[in-house]
């Protein structure tokens, strides 16, 4: 089977841009989240994990810029960032060999919002001309594919909340398949918009500490009472061994495993008895070759809600039995925000903090526990401890389940 490593790293969050920002971020334990710039009218919430300042021209040019919907921009600018960390020279490769997988949960949000209410206001004839290809889903990977030039798979997954974890899982059987050799995978959003946070906030979805948005978010705490909503993108470097190997390429880790399912069950809340979310990690850790007590860390969902934290607590006990007391267990949404389809991209590239620099970053606002909840968190200032082998977990609206396997290269 051909082997696939990720080289190259691009995050673009709320406590930072590029790899070496975003680890530092994590380890200082940096929070992302407070009040938002927004307008949000009438909205009952008015904080979330924003990216402040965003100069999308320093990644496109500016007339593009103007004609693409931040979710776009996002991931123009996390592709750029990974491919810089790679150090691949984009317009060497193949590019019938060469691949991009990004994906939106909600897609251009804002440019729906924007011309939902031009239409309604003045008419169908102020409809932007660029409505249609700033709103739809695929247009982030359709961006990054022109600007790099990769002509080889393009793939758009939605599958809500576990979008980039399934773009990440779907790349990876694409180069294992002997598909393409390299892809860009991730995942995009920007939904800080007042229709999305009204529609999460409508459905009792988000947290509702208006007096204390800095500890809202609260992955596992017994006190949590909903999400965060944060924004960004999140983009992997996947990479044949050989070829990466051919070209001197820095090897952060090998991708061993994906797992997925469906709870087929409901469409928002997860199973409560966690069956299907079992199944996807087992299976990620049996693609690995792996048995339970291999495993030294998860970077979970850990959304800050009652049920999907409950569930995923449950998960990992069943799995792992007695040793769910001894691997470690971060939510990287303690500190961005829950972003939605960028989320389980970005999640994995702070895993890789722990295979790298051997620390586990800390999940902020854990105060409380929870008996429900018994899972070894990293708290505090996080775990300097060595990782050889990790799991990232995504669960999505309507059941979606997703579990990558990742490994120290040797």
């Amino acid at each position: 089977m051909r082997r696939v490593v990720v080289t190259g790293l691009g995050p673009m969050s709320p406590i930072a841009a590029g790899k070496g920002e975003f680890w530092k971020a994590l380890r200082e334990g940096r929070n992302g989240v407070g009040p938002l710039t927004t307008d949000l009218g009438d909205c009952p919430i008015t904080f979330g994990a924003e990216i402040k300042d965003f100069d999308p021209t320093l990644w496109m040019d500016r007339k593009e810029a103007r004609r693409s919907d931040r979710v776009i921009q996002f991931a123009v600018a996390a592709a750029e960032l990974a491919v810089r960390d790679s150090g691949l020279d984009t317009k060497s490769l193949d590019p019938y060999r060469f691949g991009v997988y990004i994906g939106s949960g909600q897609g251009g949000i804002e440019t729906s919002f924007n011309n939902f209410r031009t239409l309604l206001e003045k008419g169908s004839r102020r409809v932007s001309p660029y409505f249609i290809p700033m709103m739809l889903s695929n247009m982030p990977t359709a961006y990054v594919a022109i600007l790099h030039g990769a002509k080889g798979p393009n793939l758009c997954v939605v599958t809500a909340c576990a979008t980039s974890l399934h773009s990440m899982g779907e790349a990876w059987h694409a180069i294992v398949r002997n598909d393409a050799d390299v892809i860009l995978a991730g995942g995009t959003e920007a939904g800080l918009q007042a229709i999305s946070i009204a529609g999460f906030a409508s459905m009792k979805a988000l947290s509702t500490r208006m007096d204390s948005p800095e500890t809202a978010s609260r992955p596992f705490d017994k006190e949590r009472d909903g999400f965060v909503m944060g924004e960004g993108a999140g983009v992997l470097v996947l990479e044949e061994l050989e070829h990466a190997l051919a070209r001197g390429a820095h090897i952060y880790g090998e991708f061993v495993g994906y797992g997925t399912s469906c709870d087929a069950g409901h469409i928002t809340a997860p199973d409560p008895e966690a069956a299907a979310a079992i199944y996807a990690m087992n299976h990620a850790m049996k693609m690995a070759g792996w048995k339970p007590e291999d495993v030294d860390y998860i970077n979970a969902h850990g959304t800050s809600t009652p049920l999907n934290d409950r569930m995923e607590a449950m998960m990992i006990n069943k799995i792992f039995g007695a040793h769910a007391q001894e691997l470690l267990v971060t939510s990287t949404k303690s500190l961005i925000g829950h972003c939605l389809g960028a989320a389980g991209a970005l999640e994995t590239i702070a895993a890789f903090q722990a295979i790298e620099e051997n620390y586990v970053h800390p999940t902020l606002n854990f105060m409380t526990p929870d008996p429900d909840c018994r899972v070894n968190l990293s708290t505090g200032r996080g775990v300097e401890r060595k990782v050889d082998r990790m799991l990232v977990s995504s669960f999505g609206f309507g059941g979606h389940n997703g579990v990558l396997a990742f490994q120290r290269y040797a």
